[in-house]
């Protein structure tokens, strides 16, 4: 009996090796249609809002909608994950979020506002399904290099959320040949991307990581039982509850920045003249800024640690906000550029408080807790997508910035107090 745990650990360790990377390529693959799929409602679910509606006040509601929708999914996702493993949680929030966008299209042809604003709400599962797949590709990765797996996930979504908003004036057309009113075309193009994304996990997300990564897990914990039960006892302990309150606070604080400018971008530029083509246009930068700069940011996290890149998300949001509060609202390029450093802020934010929570949080808990910090994340851009509106309406568009670039410096105290605690 003695043998057999240290007979099987061999086994379970050199398949992750290879399973990790088999896992990766289908997540990218997975994260290429979904970006896609997430991109039509960051692009014309204001617009769409404003147009039925009428007013400005309310074109923040459908970004609040669908990240409150993405709150509640992440809770699903998390405890579907935490109970059946990565693979059967990933597939039901797509396939939700595909529901969601042919609801959207329903109420777009119905014209109804109200029936518009609950399919939005179901329409954010694909949201947060996108941001927790970053957690499966760092399931079977080693602590140095965890950094870099979650950026492998995340640059996927470079492709098809850069595509996606720059098709809006196409599947525009598209709609209105089926009868669809031009502003839902790009749902037509979520739904399917969604619905495709949730197929490819389904079929080749195997073996499941987070499910490997137990059994990796308990196959160490065994043989450590078996040489040195004193060690095995004390295993697992540590400050895993400050890992998760700074984690969470970086990515919270950049996820609220970042909605509220972003979410009210595409109107502003409405107000200035500007067509829907250039609105996709300026979307799409800022997308790719959020998911390009991955590899990159996963590099300088495993390299230089979690906190100057956290630190460093503050400072760029700091920045993305004051160039989009002096940029002129006839500037296509300059409110490119804001939005630019807006969405690399966030990749600083997301990449570094990602590796932070992994890093800190066991496998027996792991899944459970990372969808509860995402609801975390969702609330924020919730709240940043609900009151840009109220803010835009009440004062204007450049103070909507100058207020978000401020409230990101609250990560350099955070982040200062942390380090110096350690």
């Amino acid at each position: 009996m003695t043998n057999v745990a240290p007979a099987a650990t061999p086994g379970l360790i050199s398949g992750p090796v290879h399973a990790q990377q088999r896992i990766l390529r289908v997540l990218v693959a997975s994260q290429i249609l979904s970006g896609a799929g997430l991109a039509a409602g960051v692009t014309v679910g204001a617009l769409l809002a404003q147009d039925m509606l009428g007013t400005t006040s309310l074109a923040g509601l459908p970004s609040a909608l669908l990240t409150a929708g993405s709150a509640l999914t992440a809770v699903a996702v998390g405890r579907i994950s935490q109970a059946r493993g990565r693979r059967p949680g990933l597939t039901t929030g797509y396939l939700t979020g595909a529901i969601g966008s042919a609801g959207v299209i329903t109420a777009a042809v119905l014209d109804n506002p109200v029936l518009l604003f609950i399919a939005l709400f179901v329409y954010g599962a694909g949201t947060a399904t996108n941001l927790q797949a970053r957690y499966a590709g760092a399931d079977l990765a080693p602590p140095g290099h965890r950094a870099r797996a979650v950026s492998s996930v995340l640059v996927a979504t470079t492709l098809g959320g850069v595509a996606g908003p720059n098709l809006a004036a196409p599947a525009g057309t598209l709609a209105e040949h089926l009868g669809i009113p031009h502003l839902a075309g790009l749902f037509v193009i979520s739904g399917a991307a969604y619905a495709l994304a949730a197929l490819v996990l389904a079929l080749w997300l195997r073996p499941d990581p987070l499910l490997l990564a137990r059994a990796v897990a308990q196959a160490k914990e065994a043989d450590a039982a078996a040489t040195d039960p004193a060690s095995a006892e004390t295993a697992g302990t540590g400050e895993g509850r400050g890992g998760v309150v700074l984690g969470a606070l970086v990515m919270i604080l950049t996820q609220l920045v970042m909605v509220a400018i972003m979410t009210m971008t595409p109107v502003h530029m409405h107000d200035h003249g500007h067509s829907t083509a250039a609105s996709g246009l300026v979307i799409g930068i800022h997308i790719g800024a959020m998911y390009l700069p991955s590899p990159l940011t996963g590099w300088l996290v495993d390299r230089y640690g979690q906190m100057k890149i956290a630190a460093a998300s503050g400072i760029t949001l700091l920045a993305a906000g004051i160039l989009a509060a002096a940029a002129p609202g006839d500037s296509v390029f300059l409110l490119a550029l804001a939005l630019a450093l807006l969405g690399l802020g966030w990749n600083f934010g997301l990449v570094s408080g990602t590796a932070i929570i992994t890093d800190t949080v066991p496998l027996a808990t792991r899944a459970k807790t990372q969808g509860m910090v995402d609801v975390s994340i969702a609330i924020a851009g919730a709240t940043g997508g609900m009151a840009s509106g109220v803010m835009v309406a009440a004062a204007s568009y450049p103070a909507l910035a100058l207020t978000g670039g401020a409230l990101s410096l609250a990560l350099l105290p955070a982040v200062a107090a942390t380090a110096y605690r350690r």
